[in-house]
């Protein structure tokens, strides 16, 4: 279901980055497009709205691969009751951020199709959140010789890279990082 007022949407959300701004000593800039104006250039994202970040605290939302920048379109998502399959209709982006992490999600696409291509062996991605790994599934989309699939549960679900019409060989899951420290 779409956004019904995306003018009344948009206002909620530039009160929620004002209040953040102020109560929360955010220093942002913010600029919301919405409806025509919003696409992504990429054809990533289905957004309606879509939220320009600048400012000196840019920087913050972004580290950490945008967990931060991921949250607040969470927040906004959830301000405007949308479905858990309508998230992806708001869009925040900082410096570029979103754009730039497509690009690398493309050449690491490109890089195991042709590692895939040439060995025959399927090749697993780290575990990802669910956007990260349909950006990839996208990516992956128009490279000839591979086909992809999610596998795995939750936080580790991942993604697996297969050599065309190949889905059943086996594959290695992916190594799961270290943690060092108190959990």
């Amino acid at each position: 279901m779409p956004i019904a007022d995306l003018q009344q949407a948009a206002q909620k959300i530039a009160g929620f980055l004002a209040s953040l701004n102020k109560l929360g000593g955010m220093r942002f800039k913010y600029r919301i497009t919405a409806g025509d104006a919003a696409p992504d250039p990429q054809g990533l994202e289905a957004r309606t709205i879509n939220v320009e970040l600048a400012g000196p605290d840019v920087p913050l939302v972004t580290q950490h691969n945008g967990e931060l920048l991921r949250a607040l379109e969470t927040i906004a998502a959830q301000m405007l009751r949308l479905d858990q399959r309508e998230h992806e209709l708001v869009s925040f982006d900082a410096g570029n951020f979103k754009a730039l992490q497509a690009q690398e999600m493309k050449m690491a696409a490109e890089t195991a199709a042709e590692k895939v291509r040439k060995s025959g062996v399927p090749y697993a991605f780290p575990p990802t959140n669910s956007r990260e790994r349909r950006l990839l599934h996208l990516a992956f989309k128009g490279l000839p010789g591979v086909e992809t699939a999610s596998s795995g549960e939750g936080q580790d679900r991942f993604l697996v890279v297969y050599p065309e019409g190949k889905t059943d060989l086996p594959f290695a899951p992916p190594i799961k990082p270290r943690s060092f420290g108190r959990r």
